[in-house]
């Protein structure tokens, strides 16, 4: 099937990366950017591909609430939507959470309440999360507290918000529509794609699921991340990543088989607070 994906933040690295690959599977592609000046940028990432793309010049600091994203999706009438996008520390504060948490939200609010839209992907990061998992050992939730409490406090903050409206809202969906007696390959799914530090190198092997906190994702493994759990029947939930040895197909395939979510061991009553308040 020629799915048709909004992707928010196309001119970001991960996005100029993941572009072609979502292109080469023949899906079509509208790339949201800020700017007229970026269009060419993308442009050329389309070229000699079977999938269609198109640009869209539209600044998600514009999109205020979930009326204005429902306007843009609308427009583009995807059936799958990636969050790609990110203030990346310009503007402080107020674009910070302008960015990653108010449009954001407002996207997965609008997108997930938007019958023809099946898929929902945020690309978050590894240390997003409230409480410390099982799986970590203390040294790792001594990184990720220094990371979310020292240096990035009010990021931290945002994405933690824009990841839990999603899993609230995206369980919500998925269970009325298993109770619809909607076939499980039909029903919405919700998927936080949670990196380490970002990176330049080439793409190569993943560790994937339920790992340690500490560790790089290179950009370009993430964008083949991003398309590998697309393509990956009935992959939802958090799935953290960092740089390691095993295949990327092949370790999504695990975790989708096994059920892993890397959203256990957080408290799903007080996200449900939290987001009923956004």
């Amino acid at each position: 099937m020629a799915h048709k994906i909004l992707l928010i933040g196309g001119h970001g690295k991960v996005s100029q990366l993941l572009t072609p690959l979502l292109l080469a599977r023949s899906w079509n592609v509208t790339s949201m950017i800020r700017s007229p000046d970026q269009k060419d940028t993308i442009e050329k990432l389309g070229k000699g591909q079977p999938g269609k793309l198109d640009v869209l010049v539209a600044s998600v600091e514009d999109v205020k609430s979930e009326g204005d994203a429902q306007k843009i999706l609308e427009q583009v009438k995807p059936d799958w939507v990636v969050w790609s996008a990110g203030a990346g520390g310009r503007g402080g504060a107020p674009r910070t959470n302008a960015i990653d948490r108010d449009a954001a939200i407002a996207f997965t609010k609008a997108s997930i309440h938007t019958p023809s839209i099946k898929k929902f992907l945020t690309v978050s990061y590894l240390s997003s999360r409230r409480n410390k998992p099982s799986w970590w050992s203390d040294e790792d939730w001594a990184s990720a507290q220094k990371v979310n409490n020292e240096v990035l406090p009010t990021y931290y903050k945002a994405k933690v918000a824009a990841d839990e409206v999603l899993t609230v809202l995206a369980k919500k969906r998925f269970d009325e529509e298993a109770s619809n007696g909607v076939p499980e390959k039909d029903r919405f799914y919700g998927i936080s794609l949670r990196p380490g530090t970002l990176g330049d190198e080439k793409a190569g092997g993943v560790q994937f699921g339920k790992i340690g906190s500490r560790g790089k994702a290179s950009r370009a493994t993430v964008a083949e991340a991003i398309a590998a759990v697309l393509e990956t029947e009935n992959a939802r939930g958090w799935y953290d990543m960092l740089d390691g040895d095993e295949n990327i197909s092949e370790a999504v395939k695990r975790v989708v088989r096994e059920k892993v979510d890397s959203v256990d061991d957080e408290d799903f009553e007080a996200m449900k607070e939290t987001a009923s308040k956004l």
